[in-house]
């Protein structure tokens, strides 16, 4: 029992460590920037679930609130979580707890972790127009238009890619007794 939860607690500096350099993968479009970040988010929801995947996220944000370089665009500092794009940042945590959760209420099977990262997504979205809204002062019809609208199609993307990937390597953890199914289902 005691080794498990180090091991799951070891699970999750590591997939703060993935999400920062997932962070760091950005494909630089005409409007948008499309950044590794979400996808990292999906994966670690997927693969360790709502309690250790939002462990996973605080990491990540406490990191980057102290100044490491961890956010997108080698940023860090309280000034980018006080800042137009915080909300997301915050909202990964609600995200992974949130699709951790749905999978665990139902199971982790590729439907379900389609599902709930979608819902994951729609969740990150609303979080970042949110904050988008307050600080930019703008009406939420346009926080939407430019917090969550240009998104969703990518977000879709990287929400089925990221429960391709995850449930593979859930299972292979599993598989590989890395992390047992029982500690999973009785958290």
């Amino acid at each position: 029992m005691r080794n498990e939860r180090l091991r799951w607690l070891l699970l999750s500096a590591i997939f703060a460590g993935i999400m920062a350099v997932l962070s760091q993968l950005t494909i630089p479009l005409p409007l948008i920037p499309i950044t590794g970040q979400t996808l990292a988010v999906g994966l670690t929801a997927t693969i360790l679930g709502s309690r250790y995947g939002t462990l996973a996220m605080i990491i990540y944000t406490l990191l980057g609130a102290v100044g490491l370089p961890v956010f997108a665009g080698a940023s860090g500092g309280l000034q980018v979580l006080v800042g137009k794009t915080g909300g997301y940042i915050f909202g990964f945590i609600l995200t992974v707890y949130a699709t951790g959760l749905i999978l665990e209420k139902t199971s982790f099977t590729l439907k379900n972790a389609i599902i709930a990262n979608i819902v994951g997504m729609l969740i990150n979205l609303l979080c970042g127009s949110i904050q988008l809204k307050y600080v930019m002062d703008i009406p939420w019809d346009k926080a939407i238009a430019f917090g969550a609208t240009p998104f969703l199609v990518v977000g879709v993307i990287k929400a089925v890619l990221a429960s391709l990937i995850g449930i593979k390597v859930r299972e292979r953890l599993i598989a590989n007794r890395l992390i047992r199914i029982e500690e999973t289902l009785s958290r």
